[in-house]
């Protein structure tokens, strides 16, 4: 296949599915300044590949001040949601879509990544599995059909489970799943239920599903079932529920008006702190329809492979993004939990244009063969899924066409005779914030730089950059 660079690509999606619309002016009325896609385009692959404004403008031959005027006029959350939304509602046009249901259902899977933190934030924690002795966040995507439809981060302290609901009953894009699967940890005491009253079928994997054969229920005695293979503990409480319906209904209610944030209330009702007889009532429910699924995934073998089908097309995804956002090893370097939805829609963003791009030229395939009545061709298009990206050009081009060298070394040494040079480049910053290295065995050497009221630790690297904490 031809390869094609990141910004052709993007002019092209965006021809197709007009997903620039969606950026208007933090202003909205009285705007003097002009939408240049030029711009937004360029700070979209600024920030979803982590290379950052600054960098962007020494490599493109753009304006840093344009670029960085144009992310703060344009660039939100929630330009960036309705433009993802946008290229994500024009693949579901598209002839392919269709053809990645799994067993004829949207089956939807949800999942974190990890991503490291190289500035630290209110939001990151340590996790010494994934980080080691540094931290990080998560970032929680809902995957539809190959399509990233939803993205949220969060702490790694905190439980995934918490988010299933808020991911999926927060979807604003036409692609809403009928299944939906999680690993362990999607599951708690109440997602069953929950998601079972707002039409959704709960199906996740359960690493120790063995474990999970002493939650079994069943509406009559253990002793019922002596001569079945596979028992109940114990009876479900069925008198409790029907007394703790209406306070369960109010519940539901809220959770359904949106007027708190769904993994909130997710969050107190699957706590086993101060219990009551609504939240016994509550995981009560929640037990009738686990049982119903663990029996279920017991016995059906296609819906034991159509979990992990549906589990490792997030996990591509999460592949994906890690290629695209491959500028400084992939951490954030943005201070704020806001910057980092931002960056991260922009990601999510670049990959929903690479999966257009990839979904329409497969679906030009798959009608041509359709026409022609290929089967055996066909067939195999549908097991080929658009998450790829060798055939994009994600790093750039470069020019080694001049002969000689325009750098002059003298002048460049001349600039640090300049105690204010000298001064700040010993605390040096991009257009994101400062730049932090933690000592280690690639430090050189330390230096002790004296402030008014502390110390504060400067560390060279052995690429001559110095790093400095801020004061």
């Amino acid at each position: 296949m031809p390869g094609i660079g990141i910004a052709d690509l993007l002019w092209f999606v965006a021809e197709k599915t007009d997903f620039l619309s969606a950026f208007t002016h933090v202003l909205e009325r009285y705007v003097k300044q002009d939408v240049d896609p030029h711009l937004i385009l360029a700070c979209i692959v600024a920030m979803g590949t982590n290379m950052g404004l600054r960098k962007m403008a020494e490599v493109s031959g753009l304006s840093y001040s344009s670029l960085l005027t144009r992310a703060r006029n344009f660039l939100r959350a929630e330009t960036l949601h309705a433009g993802n939304d946008g290229i994500s509602n024009a693949t579901t046009t598209l002839s392919m879509f269709d053809q990645y249901d799994i067993g004829d259902l949207k089956h939807s899977s949800s999942d974190g990544q990890r991503i490291e933190t190289q500035i630290h934030a209110i939001n990151a924690r340590h996790s010494s599995k994934y980080f080691g002795l540094k931290k990080g966040v998560s970032a929680y995507t809902l995957v539809a059909n190959h399509v990233p439809c939803n993205a949220r981060i969060i702490g790694t302290h905190e439980h995934e489970s918490h988010f299933v609901f808020d991911i999926l009953h927060n979807n604003t894009t036409g692609i809403q799943p009928e299944r939906h699967s999680t690993d362990s940890h999607g599951t708690n005491q109440v997602n069953f239920f929950i998601l079972f009253v707002f039409d959704y079928q709960f199906a996740p994997r359960y690493r120790d599903l063995h474990k999970r054969m002493t939650s079994l229920v069943g509406f009559h005695h253990p002793s019922h079932y002596a001569d079945n293979l596979i028992k109940p503990a114990r009876k479900i409480l069925d008198s409790l529920i029907v007394k703790e319906w209406p306070n369960i209904q109010r519940i539901l209610a809220a959770l359904a008006q949106k007027d708190v944030t769904q993994a909130t209330i997710v969050r107190k009702l699957s706590s086993y702190a101060r219990q009551n007889q609504t939240k016994k009532a509550l995981w009560e429910l929640d037990h009738i329809r686990q049982t119903i699924h663990i029996l279920d995934f017991i016995d059906d073998l296609e819906l034991r492979q159509s979990v992990q089908k549906a589990l490792n097309r997030g996990e591509a995804y999460h592949r994906m993004r890690r290629a695209i956002s491959y500028v400084n090893a992939g951490k954030f370097r943005v201070k704020t939990e806001a910057e980092q939805q931002i960056w991260n829609e922009c990601s999510r963003l670049i990959a929903n244009a690479i999966i257009y791009y990839n979904t329409l030229l497969l679906s030009r395939v798959y009608e041509h063969k359709l026409a022609a009545n290929d089967q055996d061709a066909i067939e195999i298009l549908k097991g080929i899924s658009p998450v790829a990206w060798r055939n994009v050009n994600l790093i750039g081009n470069f020019d080694f066409t001049t002969g000689t060298s325009p750098v002059d070394i003298e002048a460049l040494a001349e600039r640090y005779e300049n105690p204010d040079f000298w001064r700040r480049s010993l605390q040096e910053a991009d257009d994101d914030g400062p730049a932090y290295y933690t000592p280690g065995k690639d430090s050189c050497w330390i230096v002790t730089l004296q402030c008014r009221e502390r110390v504060r630790w400067a560390w060279p690297c052995r690429a001559g950059r110095t790093y400095a904490a801020r004061c």
